[in-house]
């Protein structure tokens, strides 16, 4: 079929000098320039995924493809390799990858955090390092292009894994031999970004996901200033940016909802990531469709899980299990939804555990030709080779894989793996495909041999009568040898077997007993009966993928709710309004808004709510609330106006779900208390299901966290030196930052171009008024403090939230025109809360101070119904001000009581039907319904329940029968939520 050994090793030799065209001087003979052809012939060739030719010819020269057709005319000096049966495919292009380039190992940080960069003449914050070039950090690693190579790559691009801006990377071709020169296809390839920062430093900001994507707008704004001349000082990370800006970005978002976040930042900058995929897209392909972005897809799929320990699988979530099930499916989701990907060996421990996950990804759908085209066409059109690599076109390297077949079959072989001419033999063509079952009979008995994994490779199992017995298994040269007990528990002795695999089919040769016995044998391969392939059988051996919910996991919805006319009769309902509390009254919700209050109502067309004997109020508010978000604080400096909470919900939060069960609606999502600055709110509104863009209050307030006390001057944080360490520093760096922020309104108003800082742009508007004050607060002469600041700059605080020490300053709170949140009977629980006491709601409510009661906590929050109902006992508040603690009163203080608050025609149809007395202990939400929709119901609750009982039994069967198979599992690990509150890093 072939050449001879010696022909081959002279084509290696001549292929090697042809490579590249030696014009350095040469001492150890005459130097001499290949200009011979290769030629591979009678071989279906994949010129590109939708060009295939049958029984053609590839032929090659100087490491480039010369032609491929069906019938070619060779030139008379061609070495010719005989392909019959063989499949030729372009090699593979992984885009992201780290090789070549050792890991960056953590910068040792001391017990006091740095704030200041320690690099001179680059941006202000040591994690951008688009200064970084990978080919300053990159030698080529042999044993690793060995791996890729067997995996089918021929060409990796490569970076500096390091830093939130990683500078640029490389494109490597994995020849087996050369130098740089020949292997370097482009210094410049791409730049790469992320939203970790760098082990190289350990400067504390960004400490957030939040302060990242802060951080990333103001790097492109100042690039922007930089590039207009109007910055004096030289900076080599924003020059290298611009330099490299055109290139493709590609983004290590780190999530699929960081993925949804850092998009928004590119979108305002007319940036396009392409961004390395998490896995999980599927889960909100919609929203991953409108980023419009490309994506490079790992294939790395959970395994099952070991299910046999009862215990630890009653803690495994129904989470985890339906990623394990759900995920093989992600690539095909993207294809189906026209989302164009390339597919990279990133997350898996080695190159080549590629190819199983492949093979799994097309048994889930994922069609044969998009798969090779995300590894190979579209690669190279991301990074602009299209003319070069991913195909077998004309002039295009000479990249491409000598296969046995079909590259997305199991029992397929790489042979071969060509690199721009290059010859690297994975599994030699010469050998035969020998896998498979045998039966061979010795003294009677029937032992059956498997041989599976590779050709190179090969495992074996040996069985007598079901017994497996201890074996072990040797292939070279065509030549089998194994060992195997005899399966006589009384004589014991083995077996030895050394056999000529005479073909793919069929081996012969002799047996070596251990009684000194030799015996002649021959042995076939067992043909396997291949089943009809008709529809019922193709039904039944699809993957069993259970459907994504909204959220996917538990309590989500197979369907969106949808908004409906609802008529609720013979209800008690508490107006918060001057009718106060009409009995027997039915409300009338029509396209999410309270359309008519009244007895006797009706509307052909609408959904009867019976609520005889139950109670009709609006949705609860929590103005003071740090559930549903990815991150709480940015501690990061003293100061962080210029991150959102906005840009960080959390739409996967269970902690939603279970508010809405407690009738709570709209919540106010504050930044934490880590320092006297903090982070700007987000008003939601908690429509489970929904994603996060859908959940953000549409033109809300703008609010922002400040705190006062003993977190921002890091009371309890001995570690740490930043300023400042006093009530009295405190004080001061308001001055200072609402000072600088008025210096920064004069540059702005001026007229003249100005260096847009997003930090000051927020203090702005509070000198402004178009943004409020929401501050942290428990002793009185912070109080009075922060209220003379504000006065002193002519705005006012909006809100004091905790305000344990409210009652001592309530007449000058409402002087001062602030409104107050605070705790329902809280004390004690550290040094600045010694004072405080269950009447100061009751108290400042008295005083005239508009009174709300927030829960600060993702367990209170699920019963402020009941927390409002302790003002009743301390302090005699009625109970309808008592229960517009919790609804009219925060509105007002978030300036939304004209949508929200109040049972009133016009307003938000945020409605929670109780079936008791709503501050009782014995009340349940039985209906929350947001704008008209039902988001929790409680029979739908329970039948939840039910369902997910059922779905866990039908994973778990699933898993149990994966481990039967053989198939590797992975342990049980119980993970658990971090409930974020003011104090979480």
């Amino acid at each position: 079929m072939h050449k001879t050994a010696l022909s081959y090793i002279l084509m290696l030799t001549v292929m090697t000098l042809s490579a590249q065209e030696v014009y350095f001087p040469k001492n150890d003979g005459v130097s001499h320039i290949n200009s011979n052809y290769t030629a591979i012939t009678n071989v279906k060739i994949y010129v590109s995924p939708s060009t295939v030719i049958e029984k053609g010819t590839l032929l090659i020269k100087d490491g480039k493809v010369v032609d491929s057709k069906k019938s070619l005319k060779l030139p008379i000096n061609t070495f010719i390799i005989d392909g019959t049966g063989k499949t030729i495919y372009p090699s593979f292009i992984d885009v992201f990858t780290s090789f070549g380039i050792k890991k960056p190992t953590r910068s040792g940080q001391g017990r006091s955090p740095q704030y200041d960069p320690e690099r001179e003449g680059f941006y202000w914050n040591d994690h951008i390092r688009s200064d970084q070039n990978a080919l300053d950090f990159y030698k080529f690693d042999d044993k690793s292009a060995k791996e890729f190579r067997k995996a089918g790559f021929g060409v990796v691009n490569t970076h500096r894994a390091d830093g939130i801006m990683r500078g640029t990377g490389a494109l490597i071709a994995l020849t087996p031999e050369g130098g740089d020169a020949l292997r370097v296809l482009d210094d410049s390839s791409s730049e790469f970004l992320s939203t970790n920062k760098s082990l190289l430093s350990s400067q504390s900001y960004p400490s957030s996901i939040m302060g990242t994507l802060a951080l990333l707008r103001q790097f492109y704004l100042d690039a922007n200033w930089y590039s207009k001349g109007n910055i004096s000082n030289k900076d080599l990370a924003i020059e290298r940016h611009l330099k490299n800006k055109r290139e493709i970005q590609i983004m290590s978002s780190g999530s699929r909802a960081n993925t949804i976040r850092t998009d928004k930042v590119g979108d305002e900058f007319g940036i396009q990531y392409v961004f390395l995929g998490s896995g999980n897209e599927y889960e909100r392909i919609e929203t991953i469709k409108n980023t419009n972005a490309s994506f490079i897809l790992p294939l790395n799929f959970p395994k099952p899980y070991d299910v046999n320990d009862t215990f630890l699988t009653d803690k495994l979530d129904i989470e985890d299990m339906r990623e394990w099930n759900q995920r093989p499916t992600n690539p095909a989701v993207m294809a189906q939804n026209n989302i164009r990907f390339a597919i990279t060996t990133n997350g898996l421990k080695s190159p080549k555990d590629l190819s199983s996950n492949l093979i799994s990804a097309v048994k889930h759908g994922l069609d044969k030709t998009t798969a090779l085209e995300a590894l190979t066409t579209f690669p190279a059109a991301l990074l602009n080779q299209s003319s070069k690599l991913g195909n077998l076109n004309k002039g295009a390297y000479a990249n491409f894989l000598i296969t046995s077949g079909d590259i997305f079959e199991t029992k397929t072989i790489i042979h071969e793996n060509w690199v721009k001419g290059y010859r690297d033999v994975v599994s030699s063509m010469e050998v035969n495909d020998i896998r498979g079952e045998y039966t061979i009979n010795i003294d009677d008995k029937s032992y059956t041999i498997n041989l599976s994994g590779t050709p190179s490779k090969l495992k074996s199992k040996v069985t007598l009568n079901k017994k497996v017995l201890k074996s072990s298994v040797s292939f070279k040269d065509n030549w089998l040898q194994t060992s195997f007990a005899n399966g006589d528990s009384i004589s014991g002795g083995h077996v030895r077997l050394r056999a000529l695999a005479n073909s793919e089919k069929f081996i012969s040769g002799k047996l070596f007993l251990s009684n000194g016995k030799e015996q002649q044998f021959s042995a076939k391969l067992k043909e396997i009966e291949k089943k009809k392939k008709d529809t019922k059988t193709k039904k039944e051996s699809a993957p069993n993928i259970h459907p994504v919910t909204f959220p996917n996991g538990a309590y989500g919805f197979s369907t969106l709710p949808k908004q409906k006319t609802t008529l609720f009769k013979n209800a008690t309902i508490w107006t918060n309004e001057k009718e106060g509390i009409l009995i027997n009254t039915d409300v009338l919700v029509k396209e999410g808004k309270i359309h008519s209050i009244g007895k006797n109502l009706n509307n052909r067309g609408a959904v009867i709510i019976d609520a005889t004997g139950k109670h009709l109020t609006t949705g609860i508010i929590d103005e003071h609330s740090h559930i549903a978000a990815s991150s709480i604080n940015e501690g990061g400096h003293n100061s962080s106006a210029e991150v959102s909470i906005a840009e960080v919900v959390d739409d996967e939060d269970v902690n939603i779900y279970r508010n809405l069960a407690g009738g709570v609606t709209t919540i106010q999502i504050l930044h934490g208390s880590a320092n006297p600055i903090g982070g700007q709110s987000a008003i939601i509104k908690l429509k489970w299901g929904e994603n996060s863009s859908n959940l953000l209050y549409k033109n809300a307030p703008k609010f922002i966290k400040f705190a006062l006390g003993e977190n921002v001057k890091q009371s309890n944080w001995q570690s740490y030196s930043r300023f400042p360490q006093t009530r009295m520093g405190v004080e001061q760096l308001y001055m200072d930052y609402f000072s600088r922020a008025k210096e920064y309104g004069v540059i702005k108003n001026n007229g003249k171009p100005y260096r847009k800082d997003i930090e000051m742009e927020v203090l702005l508007e509070i000198l402004n008024k178009e943004r409020f004050i929401s501050c942290h607060s428990y002793v009185q002469s912070e109080i009075n403090m922060l209220m003379k600041v504000a006065e002193s700059f002519d705005f006012n605080i909006n809100t004091f939230t905790h305000i344990l020490e409210g009652y001592k300053v309530a007449d000058k709170m409402k002087a001062h025109g602030v409104g107050a949140s605070t705790f329902s009977d809280w004390w004690a629980y550290k040094f600045e809360v010694n004072d405080a006491i269950p009447y100061n709601a009751a108290i400042m409510h008295e005083v005239g101070v508009v009174t709300a009661i927030n829960s600060d906590s993702a367990e209170m929050s699920r019963r402020l119904n009941q927390e409002a109902a302790k003002s009743v006992k301390y302090g005699s508040v009625s109970e309808e001000d008592a229960w517009k603690f919790i609804t009219l009163n925060p509105a007002k203080l978030l300036h939304l009581d004209d949508r929200l608050g109040s049972m009133k025609i016009g307003k938000d149809a945020d409605l929670v039907l109780w079936n008791n007395h709503p501050m009782s202990v014995y009340a349940t939400a039985e209906k929350t319904m947001i704008e008209g929709t039902i988001y929790f119901d409680k029979d739908q609750d329970v039948q939840a329940r039910k369902d997910i009982k059922v779905e866990r039994l039908k994973l778990i069967n699933m898993m149990h029968e994966m481990k039967n198979k053989g198939m590797a599992t992975q342990p049980i690990k119980k993970t658990k939520k971090e409930i974020l509150h003011c104090e979480s890093e």
